[in-house]
């Protein structure tokens, strides 16, 4: 989610259109997020087995949002976070991202965590962007299930470990066009999706993972936007 951290400053910017250009893994194939990307849905076989999935996906109403900071899921992009994948190996989570999905990687020099460049497709806008670190807000890390919209689902209630684990886990985070991030606020799907609409059944079921893997219900009207963008 675009929390004011993820974004850094600024607006996202510069990208070649790549519409047709597309690289990822199908979340369905890829249950623990260490896959890159995200990949289209397209077959009826698959959006039969995303409905099912996100079927499962339990509902209630949408809490207050009282009490909620940013620092109350820890500091941005910590690796001290226990239970994830590359938790706990050296390397911020946002370059750990940058990694998973990037290709043509640079690092800096005696680094093997700081990318300073790459080249990211996004899956959200179809854009094919060349980053560098000197213009970094180009591309944001968007949380797909919102830190503020898990706290007023139920993330209030738990410990400061597991929202640690629920802010820097792969399976909640893509690397996206920061411009686009910046219009999703704490939206769910009813009331935010990616603009390149062949996307959304495979953004509906990454949201649904995470509420699955996290224990977090959604609203009637999410569920229902989630179901829809996979008929």
């Amino acid at each position: 989610m675009p929390e004011l951290d993820d974004a850094l400053t600024g607006q996202g910017g510069g990208g070649k259109s790549d519409s047709q250009t597309e690289g990822g893994v199908n979340p369905l194939d890829n249950p623990d997020g260490t896959g890159p990307g995200l990949k289209a849905i397209t077959s009826d076989k698959d959006r039969a087995e995303a409905r099912k999935l996100i079927d499962k996906v339990a509902t209630k109403g949408r809490g207050a949002k009282t009490g909620y900071d940013r620092d109350k899921f820890g500091y941005a992009w910590a690796d001290n976070v226990e239970d994830i994948p590359w938790g706990r190996n050296g390397c911020d989570t946002r370059n750990d991202l940058l990694k998973r999905d990037g290709r043509d990687v640079e690092y800096r020099s005696g680094s093997n965590c700081v990318i300073t460049s790459m080249t990211l497709h996004d899956p959200y806008t179809g854009k094919t962007i060349d980053w560098s670190k000197s213009k970094a807000a180009e591309v944001q890390i968007d949380h797909v299930m919102p830190l503020s919209y898990d706290w007023q689902m139920g993330a209030s209630r738990w410990s400061e470990s597991k929202r640690k684990q629920i802010a820097n886990d792969p399976l909640n985070l893509i690397p996206v066009d920061g411009s686009t991030n910046g219009s999703k606020g704490d939206s769910g799907p009813a009331t935010w999706l990616p603009p390149r609409s062949e996307i959304r059944c495979s953004y509906a079921v990454r949201f649904a993972q995470v509420a699955l893997k996290y224990d977090l219900p959604v609203t009637s009207a999410d569920k229902a936007a989630m179901l829809e963008q996979c008929k």
